[in-house]
């Protein structure tokens, strides 16, 4: 007898139909599973069997063939463990259910029958949804992560046993209930606050702008000075996701396999912070399976580099596209998947070895060879690419020992709020949500100048020897001070402010 269970898979973050067809004829007794397999789906025989037997159904001392139609796309996962063991009852006689049509199944099972939990669920469900099916079984371990989809019903159970009982009509299992995405933002972590900083006045300013614009930021000075916790502070000053972040950034980590059962939704922006020591595979995503990877995980939040060149020139260099483009592709022998990857990027460093180069408080006691070498992993395509250079000096004893809090992160992110909401309504339609973003069309339409401003950029083009690319981010930047400035038309001071954020690539010949 042939029967047909509907399953999903997944291709890179989005899902994609997967009819599980079982097929039980005479022959040698033994399950055969087709349709490009991965290991992990391989394995699903032995699982069900094992599922079957200790749920207490019959086993079939039958040939059972299954196949992952469509049999040209890769099925990666144990995901169809719970179709495939459906089926098998289905055919067998041991399950009559109408409610099989129009119905998804996906999970994991133990060999004593559980479901355990399964990567991808989010993309999973809404791809169904799109599709027009009416109901989605998922196992218990995943409806957090499922009640945040609207507009299908959603069912969560701890076992196989509960699966079928619900399928013939033996309990009256309600759908779980659909969970508004703003509420839980209420529970979000923001990080560290500005308030505990002290000093570093020009920092917090150039930490604000790139908040309010979405532009990245490079802070270099001595250790010790506070470029760590600054950044940490950024998540504290950025805007509340919307709910289509939210659900883009959840559907990443749920991917990757980094979304615990008990958080269901990615509420608070990502702050990524990999060690110098990760791979290029670390940072852009691959393996056997095409994973993403860090720069995709900080997606609508934040990737921080610490220490900048000590990461490898190499590791470096494959920041450029996915910082210009916002999205990451990850080619592999079986497959080709895009991931998103519009992060801020915030990046620290010390302008020597020894940190102490152009300090005035300690000596430095690098060689110029070294302090070049040092520095020479950072190209200047790369630096290009960063909207705002600043320097981060020391702190005195003074600033120190002030027992007065400096301005609050709460304060700060009430004029990001403000400059955002410009943004939002300047670029209403558009697909773009802040400045960062702006295309070439864009910048000519919304960064016009003066004739003051025209000269002081000219003059600023010809004696940094700045390139095409930091002209545009000058003027990205000067629209940015602008807009926290509630000013409609970009002045000479909005430009003079830009500009001064542009000047450490030359002071320390990057």
């Amino acid at each position: 007898m042939l029967a047909k269970i509907s399953s999903y898979g997944l291709q890179g973050i989005d899902g994609f139909e997967v009819s599980v067809e079982i097929d039980i004829n005479n022959g040698l007794p033994g399950t055969e599973i087709v349709g490009l397999p991965d290991t992990a789906t391989k394995e699903s025989k032995e699982r069900v069997r094992s599922a079957l037997k200790n749920s207490g159904f019959r086993l079939s001392p039958k040939r059972i063939t299954v196949n992952l139609a469509p049999a040209s796309a890769r099925k990666e996962g144990s995901q169809f463990d719970l179709p495939i063991a459906l089926g098998i009852l289905q055919a067998t006689e041991q399950l009559v259910s109408d409610k099989i049509v129009g119905t998804v199944f996906v999970g994991e099972l133990s060999l004593n029958g559980d479901l355990g939990k399964v990567n991808g669920i989010l993309p999973m469900i809404i791809s169904a949804k799109e599709k027009g099916y009416a109901r989605v079984v998922v196992p218990a371990a995943n409806a957090n992560e499922a009640s945040y989809v609207d507009g299908i019903q959603v069912y969560a159970f701890e076992n196989l046993a509960q699966t079928v009982s619900f399928l013939t009509n033996n309990s009256e299992e309600k759908p779980i209930a659909v969970k508004d995405v703003y509420s839980a933002l209420s529970a979000s972590s923001r990080g560290e606050d500005l308030k505990y900083v002290k000093g570093q006045y020009a920092a917090r300013r150039a930490l604000e702008i790139a908040a309010a614009g979405g532009h990245n930021i490079l802070m270099i000075g001595p250790p010790g000075g506070g470029k760590t916790m600054l950044a940490k502070c950024l998540p504290s000053i950025l805007p509340d996701m919307t709910a289509e972040e939210m659900l883009e950034a959840t559907k990443i980590h749920s991917v990757a396999g980094t979304l615990g059962a008990e958080d269901g939704l990615i509420v608070s922006r990502p702050f990524r912070s990999p060690h110098h020591t990760a791979s290029r595979i670390a940072l852009t995503g691959g393996g056997a399976n095409a994973k993403p990877g860090e720069i995709s995980l900080a997606h609508n939040g934040v990737l921080f580099l610490d220490e900048l060149p000590e990461y490898s020139r190499q590791t470096l260099e494959i920041l450029r596209q996915p910082v210009e483009d916002g999205k990451i592709t990850v080619s592999r022998a079986s497959r080709s998947v895009d991931y998103p990857a519009r992060f801020m990027l915030v990046a620290s460093m010390n302008p020597c070895p020894c940190g102490n180069y152009g300090s005035q408080t300690a000596e430095c006691t690098c060689t110029p060879a070294q302090i070049t070498k040092y520095l020479s992993k950072l190209s200047g395509p790369l630096l290009d690419r960063i909207d705002i250079h600043i320097e981060v000096g020391n702190v005195t004893y003074d600033e120190l020992s002030e027992s007065a809090d400096s301005e609050d992160s709460a304060t700060v992110k009430a004029r990001v709020d403000a400059a955002r909401a410009l943004q939002t309504a300047r670029f209403d339609g558009t697909g773009i949500f802040c400045n960062a973003q702006m295309s070439s069309a864009d910048m000519r339409k919304y960064c016009q100048t003066d004739e003051e401003s025209e000269r002081l950029l000219r003059s600023a083009f010809m004696r940094l020897g700045l390139s095409a690319r930091a002209y545009t981010r000058i003027l990205k930047v000067a629209r940015t001070i602008a807009d926290l400035e509630g000013s409609d038309c970009i002045k000479k001071k909005h430009v003079a402010e830009a500009v001064q954020y542009r000047s450490l690539d030359r002071s320390y010949r990057l």
